[in-house]
Order: C-alpha cells, then sequence, then structure tokens
C-alpha cells in the first residue's frame, strides 16, 4: 500500500513540475498527427518541427523472401539522426511501394513470414527504426508486375500478426491501402495494425482529378470523402484512419512539363481552373482541355478541414520532395490540422 502511494505522490510531484515549467505533457497524445513520405531517391528533409512521422520509402523483401532489403540505406540514417534532436519524432520503414514484389511468396510460407518478421526487429533494435509500415500494392493483384495469390488477403493478416509479435506493442505497423478499401480484411486485421494510410490519391488522371475530395464529373470513379465512407462502413475506426494527401500532380499523355505544385499555376500557356464540386484545382490548354490535375493549399484546406470533420487520426503526404523548399504545402496541412485557419 505504501508502495503504490509512493508512485501515485511521485506522479504527481512530477505532473505538476511540468505544468510549472512550461511543457505540453500531453504534447504526444492530443498533437495532430502528420506523416510524410520521404524517398530513397531524393535528398530533401521535411521540417520535422511540423511532422509527427517520417515514413522511408522503400524497403523491399528480399530475394529470398525471409529479410528486408533497404533502397539507400545511408539515406534511412541520416533520417534517422534526426530523432537526436526532435524526441518525438517517430521514422518508419516503409516496405513495398508499386511493383515492389515478393509479398505474395513470403506471406504464404509460415517459416519464411517469421524469419521476415523478425527481421523486421532485428532492424528496428539495430537501426532505431520506430516501426513497419506494410504497402503491399495489392494482395491478390499482379497489374504492376508482381506475383499474386487468392490467398494473399489472408496471408497478410497472417504476415501482419507476425510483426506485431515479433515488434511488440509499443512499435508502429502501418498499412497502406488503396483508396477503394480493398484487399485488406479489416476486421482480422485490426487487432495488429495502429492506422492505415489511405492513399487518397491516383484516382484519376486528366480529365479526371488524381485526388477529388467531393464528386464531379472530372471523378473517374471515386472521391477521397467516398472513399473515406468506405473505410468507415467496413468498420475500421475513425481515429485509425490516416487520409492521404498528394504533394504531386498528374498530367495527360501531351503535358511534359515538370513543376511544383505550389508553382503550377504560373505555367505559360495553361490556365487555372477551380473545380468547385470536387474541391480541386486544375489546369486546361488553351482550347480547353483538361491537361493536368493536382493539389495547391487552397485544396488541401479543404481536405484537412474534411479530415477534422470526420475525426481522423491525420493526414499523410506523398511525396514530401513534391513541395517546395519553403515547405508550403505541408505548412497547409499542419496549420489546418492544428485548428489555424481554414
Amino acid at each position: 500500500m505504501l508502495k503504490t502511494l509512493y508512485k501515485y505522490r511521485k506522479a504527481v510531484i512530477l505532473l505538476c513540475a511540468a505544468i510549472f515549467a512550461g511543457t505540453n505533457v500531453f504534447a504526444v497524445e492530443d498533437a495532430p498527427y502528420v506523416s510524410v513520405y520521404v524517398t530513397s531517391w531524393t535528398d530533401d528533409v521535411p521540417d520535422v518541427s511540423r511532422v509527427s512521422c517520417i515514413n522511408y520509402a522503400f524497403g523491399h523483401v528480399s530475394e529470398s523472401f525471409d529479410s528486408v532489403c533497404i533502397d539507400n540505406e545511408e539515406r534511412l540514417r541520416q533520417l534517422l539522426e534526426l530523432k537526436k534532436s526532435h524526441r518525438n519524432l517517430k521514422v518508419v520503414l516503409s516496405i513495398g511501394g508499386w511493383g515492389s514484389g515478393g509479398f505474395s511468396e513470403m506471406a504464404a510460407d509460415a517459416l519464411k513470414r517469421r524469419a521476415f518478421a523478425w527481421d523486421c526487429r532485428r532492424l528496428i533494435w539495430d537501426m532505431g527504426i520506430d516501426g513497419i509500415d506494410i504497402d503491399w500494392e495489392y494482395p491478390t493483384q499482379d497489374e504492376s508486375g508482381i506475383t499474386a495469390s487468392p490467398d494473399d488477403i489472408d496471408n497478410l493478416t497472417k504476415l501482419l500478426k507476425e510483426i506485431r509479435i515479433a515488434i511488440g506493442p509499443k512499435r508502429t505497423v502501418s498499412v497502406a491501402v488503396i483508396a477503394g478499401a480493398k484487399y485488406v480484411n479489416f476486421s482480422d486485421v485490426d487487432k495488429y495494425v495502429d492506422y492505415y494510410n489511405v492513399m487518397t490519391y491516383d484516382m484519376g488522371e486528366p480529365p479526371y482529378h488524381n485526388s477529388p475530395l467531393y464528386h464531379s464529373e472530372h471523378v473517374r470513379d471515386i472521391s477521397a470523402s467516398e472513399a473515406i465512407a468506405k473505410f468507415l462502413s467496413a468498420g475500421v475506426p475513425k481515429n485509425k484512419i490516416v487520409m492521404g494527401i498528394p504533394f504531386y500532380g498528374r498530367g495527360d499523355g501531351n503535358f511534359q512539363e515538370s513543376v511544383k505544385n505550389t508553382e503550377a499555376h504560373l505555367l505559360s500557356n495553361y490556365f487555372y481552373n477551380w473545380d468547385e464540386e470536387s474541391k480541386v484545382p486544375y489546369l486546361t490548354d488553351r482550347a480547353g482541355t483538361f491537361m493536368y490535375s493536382y493539389d495547391d493549399t487552397a485544396s488541401i484546406r479543404y481536405k484537412v478541414q474534411f479530415i477534422n470533420e470526420k475525426g481522423l487520426k491525420g493526414a499523410m503526404c506523398w511525396p514530401n520532395s513534391g513541395d517546395d523548399e519553403e515547405g508550403t504545402l505541408l505548412k497547409a496541412v499542419c496549420d489546418v490540422l492544428a485548428g489555424n485557419g481554414r
């Protein structure tokens, strides 16, 4: 009894000391969640004072299907160094990406699946990584040139269970998932996963929007709001949904410009348009042909406002290299997520 009272008294003293010192003891739990994908083939670094988590892209399933290989490992180690001066920052290894195979073979074999999970554990302990993000695009689908099987969805659940057992409850396990809420058995997976990175982009290319918030005539199949509704209908808890926001655009076959989203409206020979229904911009040529779909600070603010209104966990940005040197797009995400501005 005395030991319990001592622990309680000590906790109260530490809490009071933090308050009087001006420390926000709830900062980690209460802070808006913002993650950015940082790629192995670029040298950009986000403003980590604004970021909750860096997802490093990418690791891959090894050719032996029982371990992890990492693209440009030195780049990952440099990002991990940022944690020394930003103690609340998490750095998670994202394994997969479009065209990254080996998942189907590895996850189908119990021994390889377990070995892979324990190699994830090794990397976490050896390098100081905070978790694993599985970006299998997509179970049961071979359109990216990877091997697929009808058993992939069940085997993904088994894989996530193995990873959770291997790395323990305090490290992050997340999954990147397609906007249509397909290829994952959410009811089975949910107990092993901290959150889902919903790829609410790549939903169309001109004459359709890449990442529309709401439906309009320029939506090919699904909008971001409709995608989130699918996840909620599938029983995914709203506080486990991280909605994707693209820092890139998609042009039609004749659009050859390479441009930052923050500067797209300045391109000569193209004209800025705003889709009031979908809440996203797009560019047309002089003939009025839809040429380029992208997000700017205005559309990002609408999307983050939607995240706030729905009570979702937060926002995920792909890729950080698409932002400008001032971090204009990331700032728009963070300001609205924190309740500053619309």
